[in-house]
């Protein structure tokens, strides 16, 4: 994926829902049960920093991957930029946020910065002056980070930095829940390639007038409580069905 690429715009929040925190965490809540997939949910979350965050104009959603660092939201080109700049450096608050685990700020990148070549490249190329960087965890085993950025030197104050705090860690909960839902599909798909068990689940559907889902999960709590593997369960299934017609 390319910077450019990890780019999007979220319409899923409305205009009128800023400086609204209860209903832009409703927005988000209302996001994520519709069943939205990934993308959108981070591209959200970017849109919902703009509209949380004192002085924050531009957000991004960065994630470790594979021992990468990889953008996948951001609010526009500018935060894609600066992730980019971090990425290329080795250094600033987003990548800090993911390894050491603490919020990372930088209220004035004009002055001696911690990061001071990353400071140096996002002033002269870009309009952003502030940066904050803090970590999300999701589902205890991927590591990203709730990257904002503020074109206005001194805006990352103690209040927007709480105020990021708290929609970081609404983005931790919502961000993990998008991943269960994934890691359950993956294993759906997974299992339904397996040749037995998507004849188990087909016989299902057409004896007990179930859809394919409802077949999988019928499938699935069975075997938790026979205490058997999926697989294992449907070839029992299809071995009894095959000697009630042919005796």
């Amino acid at each position: 994926m390319t910077d450019k690429d990890a780019v999007a715009e979220s319409p899923l929040i409305p205009e009128p829902t800023r400086a609204d925190p209860a209903t832009v965490f409703s927005a988000l809540a209302e996001i994520l049960y519709s069943g939205s997939d990934a993308s959108e949910v981070y591209a959200a979350i970017c849109v919902a920093a703009t509209l949380l965050v004192p002085g924050c104009d531009h957000a991004s959603v960065m994630l470790q991957q594979r021992g990468q660092h990889v953008t996948v939201a951001a609010t526009d080109d500018i935060a894609a930029r600066i992730d980019a700049l971090e990425r290329r450096l080795g250094q600033g608050p987003c990548v800090d946020a993911i390894t050491e685990n603490i919020p990372q700020i930088d209220a004035d990148l004009r002055t001696a910065s911690q990061w001071p070549e990353l400071a140096r490249a996002v002033v002269e190329t870009t309009p952003v002056r502030a940066v904050m960087g803090f970590r999300l965890t999701i589902d205890q085993h991927k590591i990203g980070a709730l990257n904002l950025f503020s074109t206005t030197p001194g805006a990352f104050t103690t209040q927007a930095a709480a105020q990021a705090g708290v929609l970081a860690a609404f983005a931790s909960v919502t961000a993990t829940a998008v991943s269960r839902d994934q890691d359950i599909a993956s294993l759906r798909a997974g299992l339904l390639s397996n040749r037995e068990i998507g004849t188990a689940v087909g016989l299902l559907m057409g004896l007990e007038k179930m859809t394919a889902d409802e077949a999988f999960d019928a499938l699935r709590r069975t075997s938790q409580q026979m205490n058997l593997k999926v697989a294992d369960l449907a070839r029992a299934m299809l071995e009894r069905h095959g000697r009630a017609h042919n005796p």
